[in-house]
């Protein structure tokens, strides 16, 4: 599954607004919600918040993939989001989060929902990807970066 088939630009908030980790798992649930009806913004936070508590998604090098299933979803769904001043969300390796990738998949997808994240945690492995995702400025650049590197790998 291409990434390009789960993201949408208009999922992608180029500078968050949120100064905490509940603020941007908020605040990326919302853009996923606000496009798509059949999912509840408030049962969404409840799910993501709910994995934080089992051990951070922050996986070190400025990135966190928060993740959770939500009956009601029909596919897998992500929305970015960047902080460039970065924020506290207990990663791994105790550093600050700037590039943030949320997934949502449905409740009985545990394969697919396992492949999108190993999809995404491979193309930020790349040290380039994750500058170049700093350096730029629209969402349709942030959009096409993404793209772009999925069909790389």
């Amino acid at each position: 599954m291409k990434l390009s088939e789960i993201i949408d630009e208009n999922n992608i908030v180029p500078e968050l607004k949120a100064k905490d980790k509940k603020g941007v798992l908020e605040e990326l649930a919302q853009v996923i919600a606000d496009h798509e009806p059949s999912i509840d913004k408030r049962a969404l936070v409840k799910v993501l918040v709910e994995r934080e508590h089992l051990g951070t998604t922050g996986i070190g090098d400025g990135v966190a993939i928060p993740h959770g299933k939500l009956k009601g979803v029909e596919r897998p769904l992500i929305s970015f989001g960047r902080s460039k001043d970065g924020l506290d969300f207990q990663s791994i390796d105790r550093q600050p989060v700037h590039l943030f990738f949320l997934l949502v998949a449905p409740d009985n997808s545990s394969g697919i929902h396992l492949h999108v994240l190993a999809k995404i945690a491979k193309i930020l492995k790349s040290n380039t990807f994750r500058k170049r995702l700093m350096e730029i400025g629209t969402k349709k650049e942030l959009y096409q970066t993404i793209v772009r590197a999925d069909e790389e790998y």
